[in-house]
C-alpha cells in the first residue's frame, strides 16, 4: 500500500529554520516527480516546491530563496528545508507526487512560524 508520511514540523519563530521530511514506501516514487505543499488555515491547498527525478526544482514565489526541496532516491525520501521562516509560512505541510493524487495525501505535518 502506497503510503507518504511527513515529520519535522513544529513551532518556530520568525526567522528560524526546519527541515521537512517525507517517506514514501513504494519504489515507485523514485522516479517520479514530488512535491511538497501547504494548506494554511481558510486557504487552498498551494504547491510550493517540486523536484523530478533528476533533481530539477521549481519553487512558488514566495519561498524562492529561502526554501530548498531534495530526495534521496534511496532512501525514497523527500526533503524541504525552510529558512528565513515568516508567520506567513505557517501551513499544514504535506508531500505527494506531483501532480498529486488524491488517494496519497497523508496526514500533513503542521508549520507554526509565531513569536
Amino acid at each position: 500500500q502506497v503510503q507518504l508520511v511527513e515529520s519535522g514540523g513544529g513551532l518556530v519563530q520568525p526567522g528560524g529554520s526546519l527541515r521537512l521530511s517525507c517517506a514514501a514506501s513504494g519504489s515507485i516514487f523514485s522516479i517520479l516527480p514530488m512535491g511538497w505543499y501547504r494548506q494554511a488555515p481558510g486557504k487552498q491547498r498551494e504547491l510550493v516546491a517540486r523536484i523530478t527525478k533528476g533533481g530539477t526544482t521549481n519553487y512558488v514565489d514566495s519561498v524562492k530563496g529561502r526554501f530548498t526541496i531534495s530526495r534521496d532516491n534511496v532512501k525514497n525520501t523527500v526533503y524541504l528545508q525552510m529558512n528565513s521562516l515568516k508567520p506567513e509560512d505557517t501551513a499544514v505541510y504535506y508531500c505527494n507526487v506531483e501532480p498529486p493524487r488524491y488517494d496519497y495525501w497523508g496526514q500533513g505535518t503542521q508549520v507554526t512560524v509565531s513569536s
